[in-house]
């Protein structure tokens, strides 16, 4: 009788065991079926809907700003080659209401800065050369609007997630203070919030600076291609006054 009563205990406690273990397995198993999205949900509510939100809405505005950025500066971009060789043929064939017919058809910046040199073509070379140089002043301002829009959302996110971190850690202390002890369980969660709160901040910053950097390189090659096309204007309307 004493052996089938150890027996069946043991078999309680395997089975006891066995759905215990199977229990946290499949825990284990819906814990690590979430997907990023979720995890990163989650952990956004918690970090708390005040600073969160800010935070998220500096995201939402310098993607829509990097965007609109992106898309102006591919619009932008032209075969500057083709348009100089284009350029030089009308003017050669029909002269400067050709060139400018040419320019009047093309987009971008570049046949822009052209038709300006050559709409001024008739006043001088000079003159041409002026309107050229200061058209390119106007278009680059063009290419540059809301970048700085774009370097505020980077500067400002982190910081406002450095000062959700600092006010989470005033109110841990606080709690601390009012109680009179020492307890991790009493100020873990004011602490989560706050260091939640910087790595969100850190996070869009990082996203948008990726855009910016971009954005930047694109606007720098366009306006080196904007210079040296309009010096090979010059040459080209120095060539035909001749």
């Amino acid at each position: 009788m004493k052996k089938i009563s150890f027996t069946l205990a043991t078999a309680g406690m395997f089975i006891l065991g066995t759905t215990t273990a199977s229990a946290a397995m499949i825990q284990d198993a819906e814990e690590a079926s979430k997907g990023f999205t979720q995890v990163l949900k989650e952990q956004f509510i918690q970090g708390g809907p005040a600073f969160m939100g800010i935070v998220l809405l500096c995201l939402i505005l310098g993607l829509a700003v990097a965007i609109e950025r992106i898309i102006y500066l591919n619009m932008a971009s032209t075969n500057s080659s083709k348009l100089k060789q284009q350029v030089e043929d009308a003017l050669a064939s029909g002269g400067v209401e050709a060139a400018k017919e040419v320019c009047r058809n093309t987009k971008g910046p570049v046949a822009s800065i052209f038709y300006q040199g050559l709409d001024r073509i008739g006043e001088g070379l000079e003159s041409a050369e002026k309107a050229v140089v200061s058209y390119g002043g106007v278009q680059m301002g063009q290419l540059e609007k809301n970048v700085s829009w774009l370097s505020l959302f980077i500067a400002i996110a982190p910081m406002l997630g450095f000062m959700g971190t600092v006010i989470g850690m005033i109110a841990a202390f606080q709690k601390i203070a009012a109680v009179g002890n020492l307890s991790a369980s009493l100020i873990a969660g004011d602490i989560q919030v706050a260091l939640l709160t910087t790595v969100f901040g850190l996070i869009t910053a990082i996203i948008l600076q990726i855009f910016y950097n971009y954005i930047i390189a694109k606007i720098d090659s366009i306006v080196n291609d904007m210079e040296d096309s309009s010096i090979s204007l010059i040459d080209m309307l120095a060539a035909h006054k001749k």
